[in-house]
C-alpha cells in the first residue's frame, strides 16, 4: 500500500534526494565540482552573447542593454531552479522511459507524480546557476531602478514557476514519443529542453510579428524569458495580457498529461523492449 502523502512526507523525500547528492559532492568532490562549473560556464557563455551584441549596439529591438541584462538574469535564474530541481531525469523524462527504467518506479509506494516531482533535487551540487542568477537579477534591477515591492517579488516567483511548468509540460508531451520508440526517442526530452534555451536567451523585440507569435505559441520559447522579462518590466509585448504565460502554460500541461498518460497506458500493456543482458537494462 502507498504511504500516505503529506507535506511533511514530500519534505522527507527531497531530503532524502538532498542526501544522496551531497553524498555524491562529498565522495567525488573534483568530479561534482567539475560538473557544477561546467553547468555555470555553460549557461554564462549561453547568455552573455546576447547581452554583449546588446552592449555594442546600445540595445536590442527597442530593448535597452540593462533590459536585455535582466532577461538575461531571468533566463539564469530560471535555469539554475531547473538544475536545482530537475538534476535526476525527473523532466528529462524520456531518457528513463527510453531505459525501459520506468518499471522500478512501479514497484515503489509512492504514486509516480510523487517520485518525478521529488527524485531530482540537488541543493549541493545543483546551486552554482541559482545563485549566479539571483545576484545578475539583483545587479539588473538595481541598474533600471526597478521598485521591488512585495506584489513584484511574487510576480518574479510566479513567472518563474510557469516558465518551469512550460519547460517540463512541453518535455512530456514529447516525451511520450519514448513510450512507442524507446531507442529513438531516448533523449528527446534534452534536445526538446536544450534547443529551447539556445533560442530563449535571444530577445524577440523588433522582429516582425509573424515571427513573434509562432514563438509564442507552438514553439514557446518566447515565454521562457523574452515575455516574462518584458511584463515584469511593465510593458508585455504585442498587446498581450501579463497573464498570457499562466494560461499558456495551464493549457499546455493538460495536454501533455493527457498525451503521456495514453502512452503509459501503452506502455503498461506492452512493456520496454530495452531490457538487454548488461546493466541496468537488465
Amino acid at each position: 500500500m502507498a504511504d500516505r502523502i503529506t507535506p511533511r512526507r514530500i519534505l522527507r523525500l527531497l531530503a532524502v534526494s538532498a542526501k544522496m547528492d551531497l553524498a555524491w559532492l562529498l565522495r567525488d568532490t573534483k568530479y561534482a565540482l567539475i560538473g557544477m562549473l561546467g553547468e555555470l560556464v555553460n549557461n554564462a557563455a549561453t547568455v552573455s552573447g546576447t547581452f554583449l551584441i546588446a552592449s555594442r549596439f546600445g540595445g536590442i529591438g527597442g530593448m535597452s542593454a540593462d533590459e536585455v541584462l535582466f532577461m538575461m538574469a531571468y533566463s539564469t535564474l530560471n535555469t539554475g531552479l531547473f538544475i536545482l530541481f530537475g538534476s535526476g531525469n525527473n523532466i528529462h523524462i524520456s531518457r528513463i522511459i527510453g531505459r525501459g527504467q520506468l518499471d522500478h518506479s512501479f514497484i515503489q509506494p509512492l504514486p509516480l507524480s510523487v517520485q518525478l516531482s521529488t527524485g531530482g533535487f540537488s541543493p549541493f551540487t545543483g546551486g552554482s546557476n541559482l545563485i549566479a542568477g539571483a545576484a545578475l537579477t539583483v545587479f539588473s534591477v538595481s541598474r533600471l531602478q526597478i521598485p521591488v515591492t512585495p506584489g513584484w517579488v511574487a510576480a518574479l516567483i510566479v513567472y518563474q514557476i510557469v516558465t518551469l511548468a512550460i519547460i517540463a509540460a512541453r518535455s512530456y508531451l514529447v516525451s511520450a514519443i519514448a513510450f512507442y520508440a524507446p531507442a529513438a526517442a531516448e533523449e528527446i526530452s534534452s534536445t526538446v529542453i536544450e534547443g529551447s534555451w539556445f533560442l530563449s536567451t535571444f530577445p524577440l523585440s523588433g522582429m516582425p510579428a509573424y515571427m513573434q507569435f509562432p514563438l509564442l505559441t507552438l514553439l514557446p520559447e518566447g515565454l521562457m524569458a523574452w515575455f516574462p522579462a518584458l511584463s515584469l518590466l511593465g510593458k508585455p509585448p504585442l498587446n498581450l495580457t501579463a497573464y498570457y504565460p499562466i494560461a499558456f502554460a495551464l493549457l499546455l500541461s493538460l495536454i501533455a498529461r493527457a498525451v503521456f498518460k495514453k502512452g503509459l497506458k501503452y506502455y503498461a500493456q506492452k512493456g520496454s523492449n530495452r531490457y538487454v543482458p548488461f546493466g541496468f537494462r537488465r
